[in-house]
Order: C-alpha cells, then sequence, then structure tokens
C-alpha cells in the first residue's frame, strides 16, 4: 500500500491512526493549525487521548494539500462527523480510495454516507469502517473487531490490510448499506437504553429495549435494501450491544441523564463531544416514516429529545402498545 492519511484529529480518527502507524506511515489531518501544532509537538491528543502516545510513523498536519497529495492506490479515512463528511468527499482527488468512520444520517438531507457519495462523488471508490468500538480502547491497543464494508472487494480487502492486526481484527463485507443503517439506529437505540437504566427499569428492560432495537433496525436496513444477515455482525448487534451497554457511550450518557432529569441542552454542553444519535434521531424517524416502517422505540426517543414526552410517559406509550406476534 502506498500510503495512508486520516483526515479529522478527533478520538476516533486520531486512534485510527495511532493503530494504523504501529505497521505503517500515517499522516494525520486536524483542521485546526494550533491543535496539529500540539499534537505534532507533544505526541499525543490531549484532548481527546490524554495520556496515549502516538507511534513515531504517526505525522499531524493542518495542511490540506499536503493531506491529498497521496498517490492513486493510497488510502484516505475521513474521520469527521456525519456533518462534515460532505465537505470532506468534495475535497478529494478524483477516483479517490476512501472509507468513512462517521455513523448517522445527515442532518436536513437524510442521507446516508453510501447516498451522500453518490450524489456528489460518483466517481470515488468508496465504503465505510464501522462496528463496536470505543476510540479509547483501540488507542490503547484492547482487542478490537471492526468491518470494512464496500461494494468494491479490492477497496474493501485495502482497508482489512491497512488496520488488520495483533489487536485489531478487520473483516470485510459487501453491503455498506446494513453496515451504516446499523451505525445510525444503534446511537438512538443507545439512547433510549439509557434511559430506561437511568429510571432503575432493571436488566429484563435493557434486554428488551436492545432485542426490539435490533428489530426495528433491521426492519428498516431491510426497506432500504440491506441484507438482514448484516444486522446480527459486528456493525449491527455487535454495534447495538456495546453503545446501549458501555458507559463510555456519549449517546447511552445522554439517557442516562435525560431520565435524571437533566435538559438537553445542558447534557451536550457537559458532554462536550458529539453525541450522533440526538442528531440522528428525527431523521431516522422521517426516513422510516418515508419507507413506511415501524419504528416506537425511535419515535419514543424523538418525542423525549424535543421535550413533548418526559422519560416516564414515552416507557408508558411504549408499555401500552397492542401484543403483536414478535417476528
Amino acid at each position: 500500500m502506498s500510503g495512508l492519511v486520516v483526515l479529522g484529529a478527533g478520538a476516533w480518527g486520531t486512534a485510527l491512526a495511532i493503530n494504523a502507524a504501529a505497521r505503517q506511515p500515517v499522516l494525520l489531518w486536524a483542521r485546526d493549525a494550533g491543535q496539529a501544532e500540539r499534537m505534532q509537538a507533544e505526541r499525543t491528543n490531549a484532548r481527546y487521548l490524554p495520556g496515549i502516545a502516538f507511534p513515531t510513523s504517526l505525522t499531524v498536519t493542518a495542511s490540506l494539500p499536503q493531506a491529498l497529495a497521496l498517490p492513486a492506490d493510497g488510502l484516505f479515512i475521513v474521520g469527521t462527523p456525519m456533518a462534515g463528511l460532505r465537505d470532506s468527499l468534495a475535497a478529494l482527488p478524483p477516483a479517490a480510495r476512501t472509507l468513512w468512520l462517521c455513523k448517522g444520517f445527515e442532518a436536513g438531507s437524510g442521507l446516508l454516507g453510501h447516498e451522500i457519495a453518490r450524489a456528489i462523488r460518483p466517481d470515488l471508490r468508496c465504503g465505510v469502517l464501522s462496528g463496536p468500538s470505543f476510540a479509547q480502547e483501540v488507542a490503547r491497543g484492547q482487542p478490537t473487531a471492526l468491518v470494512a464494508a464496500s461494494a468494491d472487494a479490492d477497496l474493501a480487502a485495502q482497508a482489512v490490510a491497512a488496520f488488520h492486526g495483533e489487536h485489531l481484527r478487520v473483516y470485510s463485507s459487501a453491503d455498506p448499506v446494513g453496515v451504516e443503517v446499523g451505525g445510525a439506529v444503534k446511537n438512538v437505540m443507545a439512547i433510549a437504553t439509557g434511559i430506561a437504566d437511568g429510571l432503575a427499569l432493571g436488566l429484563n428492560a435493557r434486554a428488551a429495549l436492545i432485542t426490539r432495537g435490533l428489530a426495528e433496525m433491521t426492519r428498516l436496513g431491510v426497506a432500504l435494501g440491506a441484507q438482514p444477515a448484516t444486522f446480527m455482525g459486528l456493525s449491527g448487534l455487535g454495534d447495538l450491544v456495546l453503545t446501549a451497554t458501555g458507559d463510555l457511550s456519549r449517546n447511552r450518557q445522554v439517557g442516562l441523564r435525560l431520565a435524571r432529569g437533566q435538559g438537553l441542552p445542558q447534557i451536550l454542553r457537559e458532554l462536550g463531544h458529539v453525541a450522533e444519535g440526538v442528531l440522528t434521531a428525527p431523521t431516522l424517524q422521517a426516513r422510516a416514516n418515508a419507507a413506511g416502517v415501524e419504528m416506537p422505540i425511535t419515535d419514543a426517543v424523538v418525542a423525549v429529545l424535543q421535550g413533548r414526552l418526559v422519560p416516564a410517559q414515552a416507557l408508558q406509550q411504549l408499555m401500552a402498545r397492542d401484543a403483536r406476534a414478535e417476528a
């Protein structure tokens, strides 16, 4: 492989850059020149991953022309939030090979990553890298498994070659639609599970929410063209379980704090990081409605986030639904 560039120096982009730099030279691009200079000098990302040292083969820059000057067979990893994906893809050179890390639907358009790429950069060889992963654990070298999904089998194989190693296992998939739906929906379900746990509803309620959340995820994914089996894999069930139950999950933290009576603006201000599920929830609801897919847990989360229901009322609404067959 002729080079690896990670665009975006947040927690997740930096963690993958650290991981990959153990095996090859990696260039990490940060939008803020001051941040890039500090990271390069201090050899750590003190804001997002304090105390985790950079390998010597990891270089940080704020020069976008330098970052985009990859050989044609190099690999770009877009590590921005979903709100930055469109601009990042637009900046890439012609026919670039790229995978993005962001999970969710674009606010306003309601598009998934592959839909954005198809609309604005059909020339790109592209896909998504996703799965159950907290950035801190990846950066520390703790065992993690991800999935690289693309309709381009060679690109997926290139991503596997770039990241698969002693501590990070990377599988390939030909279903980017399913992988992206799983990555988007699980954030909303994590808010719901956080609310349930914050209300001290018990482990039975948590198991029920995760299971029915997986059912909602699968229904929508299939309606959008995904393969059902994808949702039993890393980017579906795996990511859902991690994000819904792990206290490092910002989306779960949103739910926990909502259940304790905190207002959403205060929660987001105190978290200090993007909680994609908050942005995703109303767009997810709109996509589900347009596809004719029933998603009652999503509806309840949106109602709580918008202040139309308090958490206890949302629970009552879900429990009052008519009985039906499970499948």
